[in-house]
């Protein structure tokens, strides 16, 4: 099993916005020297509790600060842009740290649909993304598309020995199977929802999985949502923040992460308050063992090969913490 971390860049109830981004290039720093095997950024727009909407650019400057980990993008979300651009974005940052870039396309908008039209008032749409897909694997790759293509002729700059690592994205079965098509890894999105549809998800992507040039058996990830403390009562108290942001998810909007004491006041609904519980039951946190052992015996459940942590606290020593006590769980030696 290897160990990886998504961050999204989360903003903090009293903390200016561009200070979570100079957190993601510390924690980034800090991720390798605990020995995880890649850091990945998110991609979210307009929004007013995740400060990353160019994941590209943190990748250029974690890259730059790194010499091990993989860096990439989970996700660039394709149907804002034009497959070559993405292509040439990423050939220059494989050129920037060869072997250690990694390309996490999805066809979700990241953002509500006016931003979506904003950032792209002549998008073709999500039912262009799989053709999307190849175009981007053949450009960033070096491959023939296919006759006929209007492009064809064109080459993504600068061409290299290596090439991103392109991964599959999804909560639903269509990214699966997409990715099964294409014989590509895949990550599933199980924070997303407490999970719904993951083991039908990962079971067609194993079934359909056809061998590629760049892999002869499935590759499969999810990514939790996870927070380890010292002590169990520690990580509970700063899981409030996080709990109650999603309790009150159903009112249509993605707000800053409260402190612990703001949480307690926020005035719930019966049926938000039920929505708690259910929430505090499933959560992977606790001590260092307890978190551990539920994240390994998750991912020995749906039988993936990756687990990949995303984690948000109102402050940052938090955060970080939680990732040391992990790394030392999962005996990452770093």
């Amino acid at each position: 099993m290897k160990y990886s971390v998504l961050d999204q860049s989360p903003m903090k109830s009293g903390v200016s916005p561009d200070e979570s981004i100079r957190e993601s290039l510390d924690l980034a720093q800090h991720c390798e020297r605990l020995g995880y095997h890649r850091y990945w950024l998110s991609e979210h727009h307009n929004s007013e509790a995740l400060a990353g909407p160019a994941p590209e650019i943190m990748i250029a400057a974690i890259a730059a600060a790194t010499r091990r980990i993989r860096v990439g993008a989970a996700g660039i979300m394709l149907p804002h842009y034009s497959a070559f651009k993405v292509a040439e974005v990423f050939r220059v940052l494989e050129a920037i740290a060869p072997g250690r870039i990694d390309l996490g396309v999805g066809r979700a908008p990241g953002s509500d649909g006016m931003t979506a039209a904003a950032l792209n008032p002549q998008a073709g749409g999500a039912e262009n993304f799989p053709a999307q897909v190849r175009d981007l694997w053949a450009w960033t790759h070096g491959t023939a598309l296919p006759e006929g293509h209007p492009f064809r002729a064109l080459r993504a700059e600068p061409r290299g020995p290596s090439a991103p690592e392109m991964w599959i994205l999804g909560s639903s079965n269509y990214g699966a199977q997409l990715a099964a098509h294409f014989g590509l890894p895949y990550c599933f999105a199980y924070f997303f929802a407490d999970g719904q549809g993951a083991e039908e998800a990962i079971h067609l992507y194993k079934t359909n999985f056809r061998p590629s040039a760049v892999l002869d058996k499935p590759h499969c990830a999810i990514v939790v949502w996870a927070l380890a403390a010292e002590t169990s009562e520690e990580a509970e108290y700063w899981f409030r923040s996080r709990a109650a942001i999603q309790a009150v998810r159903g009112r249509g909007r993605f707000l800053a992460l409260p402190t612990p004491e703001e949480a307690e006041t926020w005035d719930l609904t019966e049926s938000e308050l039920r929505r708690l519980e259910e929430i505090k039951a499933h959560a992977l946190i606790g001590s260092a063992a307890g978190a551990a052992g539920k994240i390994n015996a998750l991912g020995a459940a749906l039988g993936v090969d990756e687990m990949v942590i995303t984690t948000g606290t109102s402050s940052h020593s938090p955060r970080v913490k939680s990732y040391e006590l992990l790394a030392r769980e999962f005996g990452l030696g770093g």
